[in-house]
């Protein structure tokens, strides 16, 4: 039998390969960054921070005099309609109220109303039922 087999030497190869493996395969599904500095950034916080509904939970959370928190995860992507999305949190007293979800180009912002609902609330429905775009040739 091969000493280095015995030694345990090709195991911890194996586990190195195994390591770089799934860095490759975890760094390909990330978000593009755009090349625009820290703009995306700012612009993925202001998306979320200038709704209506955010601008209100804002005020009430204030005038309890809580501190209010939006966390960018940008290790937190998720994919909609095939574009990729980085998660906000909007956060008061280390609770999650919402979580929204803005694509690098902030061109696409989404709301997750399930985060904030009590149990057994159903988030509310769309105002237009989303259609499947058919594919051009």
């Amino acid at each position: 039998m091969n000493p280095a087999l015995r030694s345990g030497a090709a195991f911890r190869c194996m586990h190195q390969i195994c390591a770089v493996a799934l860095f490759i395969s975890s760094a390909a599904f990330a978000c593009d960054y755009p090349d625009e500095g820290t703009m995306p950034l700012h612009r993925a916080l202001t998306k979320v921070k200038l709704l209506p509904e955010t601008e209100a939970w804002q005020a009430e959370k204030r005038k309890a005099g809580e501190q209010v928190q939006f966390r960018l995860l940008l290790e937190k992507e998720a994919w909609f309609n095939r574009k990729c999305h980085w998660t906000v949190e909007a956060v008061a007293k280390d609770e999650v109220w919402r979580r929204f979800y803005v694509s690098p180009d902030g061109k696409s912002l989404l709301i997750d109303y399930a985060t904030s609902l009590p149990a057994g609330e159903a988030p509310p429905k769309p105002t237009r039922p989303a259609a499947p775009k058919a594919a051009k040739p």
